[in-house]
């Protein structure tokens, strides 16, 4: 038994958040047994962009199996990313013209929630997407936002 409780210790620790900072919650349905079912919203900083902040909410799945990590999150998800300060490239390496941004899984093993940046040069752009995939199946629901760079901005690509 104790076996199995640190499989599970181990595969709940590998569900943590990619960087992410917790904004707020609202509840959504009342769970007599466990945390209710709630709307999160975290705040993800772009790693190679300083100065854009991504906001995503999501649905998080409450009740006795929410509680223990075991539920499986809805594949919905809503993004907005701004500038939040100057722009600028810190980790001084060249962007690609499409990366993962970060992801994060929303399920003890097979979903995850990923946003991914694109870059749009012609309208010197940042584009983020956010959507979810499975081992198996995906999901084709998504949810995309940009923020346009100032007037001079160079981004540095591959």
């Amino acid at each position: 038994m104790k076996k199995y409780s640190l499989i599970i210790a181990l595969l709940l620790a590998a569900c943590g958040k990619a960087g992410s900072e917790s904004v707020g919650e609202v509840d959504t349905v009342f769970k007599f047994f466990g945390p209710d079912h709630k709307i999160v919203v975290d705040a993800y900083d772009d790693p190679k962009v300083g100065g854009v902040t991504c906001y995503v909410s999501r649905a998080k799945t409450g009740g006795i199996k929410g509680g223990l990590g075991l539920a499986e999150d809805k594949a919905e998800a809503s993004i907005a990313c701004r500038q939040t300060g100057p722009i600028t490239f810190p980790t001084g390496k060249p962007l690609e013209k499409q990366e993962e941004m970060f992801s994060e899984r929303i399920s003890l093993v097979f979903k995850k929630l990923r946003v991914i940046r694109m870059i749009d040069t012609k309208r010197n752009t940042l584009v983020y997407l956010t959507y979810s995939d499975r081992v198996i199946e995906g999901s084709p629901q998504n949810a995309v936002t940009a923020v346009a760079l100032p007037p001079g901005t160079v981004i540095p690509l591959k």
